[in-house]
């Protein structure tokens, strides 16, 4: 009775993964339906005759082009920075005995407990102060800027099991201290890479609520900002009740645009994440297992 048993296990996890993939299923079909379509056939998850109309507003009409290359820029930008802060820092941690390196340590630790919330205004004013408010330098400094301790941690876990011999050898060999790190540890550090970056780029390029404070402009607007707007504008009316402009439009945008919007606001970090599935299913092992 064994393979029943086994036979049930599969039918209640494919049950709970029809539950949970269904939607997004039912959001790639909606953005390719036209506005007919979408209502007659609200449910189903095969377009009859599917139509790329929907996806054309909102990059030429909403200009989401422009919104979502920002996204990219701005995104890849504070990656590459958090991963060089956090990086040296790790290094330094995990690999070197310094007078106060446990104080440090316990004080990065400590600052997890500090609410995030709390470092909004210190780090709008350091910002302001800087005179970025506004610009996208000023959102990938705000981004970026912060602690991080959870990245720190990971990498100096990692680094401090990497075996003290590699570089005692490199050293034998030659090798300076620059070298060791850019042709010895750098290489091995592929999955903690892939695992943090993923995880930042998914953060970030969700955030809303940093786009909404630093950036102004709406030439330099990024996808979360424009997806709010055809959200709102698909809705007919503003939160308060007040009257909507619809500039380019021109009338309430139809429901399967804003699935449109919302899949291709989504697309990119599902994209990506095949190329570093392998490097990340080892990263999130880092530190796990000692010796």
């Amino acid at each position: 009775m064994s393979w029943v048993k086994k036979g049930i296990n599969h039918l209640v996890l494919l049950a709970i993964g029809l539950v949970w993939v269904y939607p997004f299923l039912w959001m790639i079909s909606a953005s390719f339906k036209s506005q007919n379509e979408f209502f007659n056939n609200r449910l189903g998850l095969i377009p009859q005759a599917p139509t790329l109309d929907n996806i054309k507003r909102i990059w030429v009409k909403a200009n989401f082009g422009s919104y979502f290359l920002n996204t990219v820029v701005v995104t890849c930008f504070a990656v590459v920075l958090v991963l060089i802060i956090t990086m040296l820092a790790g290094y330094a941690m995990g690999r070197y005995k310094f007078v106060g390196r446990n104080l440090m340590m316990g004080i990065f630790v400590g600052s997890i407990a500090i609410p995030l919330v709390s470092t909004i205004i210190p780090t709008y004013e350091v910002v302001k102060g800087m005179h970025l408010t506004g610009t996208k330098t000023g959102l990938v400094l705000a981004q970026a800027g912060g602690a991080h301790v959870i990245f720190l941690m990971l990498f100096t876990s990692f680094f401090a099991s990497i075996p003290m011999e590699l570089e005692e050898a490199a050293k034998i060999d030659g090798c300076s201290d620059i070298g060791i790190f850019f042709k010895i540890i750098l290489p091995l550090s592929k999955p903690v890479l892939a695992s943090i970056s993923l995880f930042y780029a998914v953060g970030h390029w969700n955030d809303y609520f940093s786009a909404m404070l630093y950036i102004r402009d709406p030439n330099k607007e990024v996808v979360q900002i424009a997806l709010r707007r055809i959200v709102l504008l698909a809705g007919g009316a503003n939160p308060d009740g007040s009257p909507i402009d619809f500039g380019d439009f021109g009338a309430p945008p139809e429901k399967a645009v804003k699935m449109a919007a919302t899949m291709v606001s989504t697309v990119p970090i599902l994209v990506v994440y095949p190329f570093v599935q392998k490097y990340f299913t080892q990263g999130v092992m880092v530190g796990a297992v000692k010796g």
